[in-house]
């Protein structure tokens, strides 16, 4: 089979810059996510505290603290990636508004 007729068309999409105005609407929606996750994290860990684990098996004990221990990490990294992007968005934002500010004067 020969491929000759299919044209290449070229990659010709535009990079969208960011604005200040799109970095803090990031930044209040990754927060906003975060603090969900935040939410989450402790109504899970609170949960799995109250209702402690009921067996005489070690090795039962020991599988259940340990799916436990990965449930609430797990939404807690969630968590920890959604604050870091958004202060790292929120930082965007203001490094973007003063170069605006610098740059007019």
């Amino acid at each position: 089979m020969s491929n000759e007729n299919v044209k290449q068309q070229p990659d010709t999409q535009a990079q969208v810059q960011p604005t200040p105005l799109r970095c803090f609407t990031g930044a209040v929606i990754s927060g906003g996510l975060g603090y969900a996750g935040y939410s989450l994290m402790i109504a899970i860990a609170t949960t799995f505290a109250t209702k402690p684990i009921h067996s005489d098996n070690p090795m039962v004990v020991n599988i259940g603290s340990a799916v436990r221990t990965l449930v609430v990490g797990v939404t807690a990294l969630g968590t920890g990636i959604f604050g870091i992007v958004a202060v790292g968005l929120l930082a965007l934002g203001v490094q973007l508004l003063v170069q605006q500010f610098t740059q007019k004067s």
